[in-house]
């Protein structure tokens, strides 16, 4: 098992990015939160990791708190709920806002997160209810997002809001209403998935 990668930020393409740990390039996914956490290219990073073996892949999934990979994990053994989906939540709220939502019940907030149906709302709040407890009090810092590298910051959110689960019209009407000049990557699908959320 990997438990963590610490080395150089080599690329970050939301929802992938790869460490470069003495030459060698992990390749990893990780939610947004993580994502507004990261420095620029080029610059070290330690993140915490959870390797996933299937029959046809080996996934590296990677999380910039502890909090995060628990909640990660914690998500994994909700029946219905895989790698993807756990990221989409991990994207969609941060673990704070996803722990008092199952301690009020609030099923209505789950539902707007992408690849969250009622159905999948309703098993995470019956069975995360016991668990939320061993997350104990948690403290959410406040994190300011980085400048994205390479291609357009609109093209890179459309993306990574696609691969989150968004439908493409969806993704593009979300856009449209969140675009400013000069906004980067991490500024576009962090005020779309605020909106959505709205």
């Amino acid at each position: 098992m990997i438990g963590h990668l610490r080395g150089r930020l080599a690329a970050k393409h939301p929802p992938a990015l790869v460490v470069d740990v003495g030459g060698v390039g992990y390749e990893c996914e990780a939610p947004m939160s993580t994502f507004y956490q990261l420095p620029a290219t080029g610059a070290e990073v330690t993140l915490y990791t959870h390797l996933v073996v299937r029959e046809d892949a080996q996934l590296l999934y990677a999380f910039g708190t502890e909090q995060e990979r628990r909640l990660f994990r914690s998500l994994l053994k909700v029946s219905g709920v895989g790698p993807k989906i756990a990221l989409g939540i991990l994207s969609g709220i941060n673990v704070d806002g996803f722990l008092l939502c199952i301690e009020a019940q609030d099923a209505d907030q789950l539902v707007r997160i992408p690849g969250v149906g009622r159905k999948t709302a309703e098993r995470l709040l019956i069975e995360m209810r016991d668990r939320v407890k061993e997350f104990g009090a948690t403290g959410a810092a406040g994190v300011a997002p980085v400048a994205g590298e390479g291609g357009s910051a609109q093209q890179e959110a459309y993306s990574a809001l696609v691969a989150l689960g968004y439908r493409p019209a969806e993704v593009v009407k979300l856009l449209k209403s969140v675009a400013q000049e000069g906004a980067t990557t991490e500024d576009l699908i962090r005020r779309a998935l605020q909106s959505a959320a709205g």
